[in-house]
């Protein structure tokens, strides 16, 4: 039996592993939650998996959470702050810890997690976007272990060769046989729009993702393709390779979540139906297989599969995290901060769809790269970035 706690259980992959636990009830068991403000929804979840701990970063909506506790007469112990998510990711009584805030917020408690040895199921980009270096080397300086939950990471790292994935933080996947990996992706709404039209596209139409069901920052990520961009950046950190080991394609059916290429002329890859309980169910089972509840890919009824390569054109931001890796980790850090504000401003409709990526290309052109070893200077960065993109739109 498992003791696991989702740091994020009120987003869509928190959500999606609670899924997975109701599958395996023998096997897993929820310690602790964690969430920002969602009352609501962690109250429910509170009720019915009754863990020894809940979590709300606000501390507002803490209070609120832990009268609504007290007057359900339930034993669950309400934290709040970010200070207690630290500890509670550290906790001796947790076993797994399914790191799935999404954004910078996610990182200082899943680098804890590390600190901690525990294993990790790594849900957030940004760990490994802003801190690459650093989390891998806590990671294994802490014998701790990592497990990519992001469908295209699981995916890759699914087809990589079992010796291989046993240790593979030290390994080289050039011994194994590798030829590149391919990360795939859908393109997301605006795939077949014309480029003229991208500057007029609004919140909604960019939240609506023609495969899978998203938050509103991560849709948007993927409307602009910067989600596959963070998504080079983590592989290169996750499985230790330079960004042209990895070939970037086009797949709107998202069926094939991605790929790998072996010397002798074969293909691994990993196909499923677009459903996040997949991965998280590979991740808390391996190395054993159990249940997700997710349906299996119809072949007769599906859709053909189809690739092509993107255009930079109508992505920028896809080019631009390539350069940033190039640049090192302070780089990366200044694209991802840059990247939050602006797509923030564009759901709260301050600016155009096409000013994302421009502005990010305009703070990370102004950035002068200095070599940083520690999480606090990684913060500051991505602080300072945030007050100078902010600073930028008013």
């Amino acid at each position: 039996m498992k003791n696991l706690a989702i740091l994020g259980s009120t987003g869509s992959i928190g959500q999606s592993t609670l899924e997975v636990v109701r599958q395996n009830p023998d096997k897993l068991k929820v310690y602790a939650l964690a969430a920002n403000t969602n009352i609501s929804v962690i109250s429910e979840q509170i009720k019915e998996f009754e863990p020894e701990y809940a979590l709300l970063v606000d501390h507002d909506a803490a209070l609120a959470l832990e009268k609504k506790i007290k007057a359900l007469s339930l034993k669950t112990k309400v934290l709040a702050g970010n200070d207690s998510l630290n500890q509670l990711a550290a906790d001796n009584a947790i076993d797994t810890i399914v790191a799935a805030i999404v954004g910078a917020a996610g990182l200082p408690s899943t680098m804890a997690a590390a600190e901690a040895g525990k294993q990790i199921l790594l849900a957030n980009k940004e760990a490994l976007v802003m801190s690459g270096q650093i989390f891998i080397d806590t990671v294994k300086q802490n014998n701790a272990s990592l497990l990519p939950v992001d469908s295209e990471h699981n995916a890759i790292f699914q087809s990589l060769p079992a010796a291989y994935q046993q240790n593979y933080l030290n390994e080289q996947i050039h011994d194994f046989g590798v030829h590149s990996i391919i990360l795939t992706g859908s393109g997301g709404p605006f795939l077949n729009t014309p480029l003229e039209e991208l500057a007029s596209k609004t919140p909604a139409q960019a939240c609506k993702h023609p495969n899978w069901s998203m938050g509103q920052k991560i849709s948007v990520d993927s409307a602009t393709m910067m989600n596959k961009g963070l998504e080079l950046i983590e592989a290169c950190w996750l499985f230790g390779v330079k960004p042209d080991f990895v070939e970037v394609l086009l797949h709107p059916q998202s069926v094939i979540h991605s790929m790998v290429r072996y010397l002798d002329g074969s293909i691994m890859a990993q196909m499923g139906a677009p459903d996040m309980k997949t991965p998280i169910a590979h991740c808390l089972g391996f190395p054993q297989r159990i249940k997700s509840g997710s349906e299996h890919y119809d072949f007769i009824n599906g859709p053909q599969f189809s690739f092509n390569r993107p255009d930079y054109q109508r992505y920028p931001n896809l080019k631009l995290a390539g350069e940033a890796f190039a640049q090192g980790q302070e780089a990366t850090t200044v694209l991802n901060a840059a990247n939050e504000v602006h797509v923030d401003a564009f759901l709260q409709n301050k600016i155009k769809f096409t000013d994302i990526a421009e502005l990010n290309a305009k703070l990370l052109a102004s950035y002068s790269p200095n070599k940083v070893t520690t999480l606090d200077c990684i913060m500051e960065i991505d602080h300072e970035t945030r007050r100078l993109a902010q600073q930028g739109l008013n």
